[in-house]
């Protein structure tokens, strides 16, 4: 007798969106430097029907949450955990912005890690191509 293999937690959140009738989830990634683009690419992907979530906060800029460098640097470590987050509950990553980082280097390979779709503003950019 042979029993039905337990889903993983990735299998069950495909499963579960599919069931809610969700639309696509898109995740943007790229430097904060970016902000003005992210929003441009939010408005474009809603326009197309995605679900968009993307980096909230803009360390590049001032604010006073951010003005002591010390919990600045643990709220970057605790941003980047989020962001990760964000891109396993995306269906597909879109980099925004002709410039890629470390931090917008590692977010692609994470993603395309779980096997996500990678799209890019300037593909060029795209460090596998």
């Amino acid at each position: 007798m042979s029993y039905p293999r337990s889903l993983t937690p990735e299998e069950e959140l495909a499963d579960a969106k599919k069931r809610l009738s969700l639309p696509p989830v898109v995740v943007i990634c790229g430097s904060t430097r970016f902000m003005t683009e992210m929003t441009e690419a939010d408005v474009r992907e809603t326009k197309a029907g995605k679900i968009v979530v993307k980096p909230g906060c803009d360390m590049k800029s001032p604010h006073e949450l951010l003005s002591d460098p010390v919990e600045a640097e643990t709220l970057k470590a605790r941003l980047d955990d989020l962001h990760r987050a964000k891109i396993r509950l995306a269906d597909e990553a879109l980099v925004v912005g002709d410039y890629i980082g470390d931090s917008t280097r590692a977010e692609i390979a994470y993603a395309r890690s779980l096997g996500k779709p990678v799209r890019f503003t300037h593909p060029e950019v795209d460090p596998d191509a």
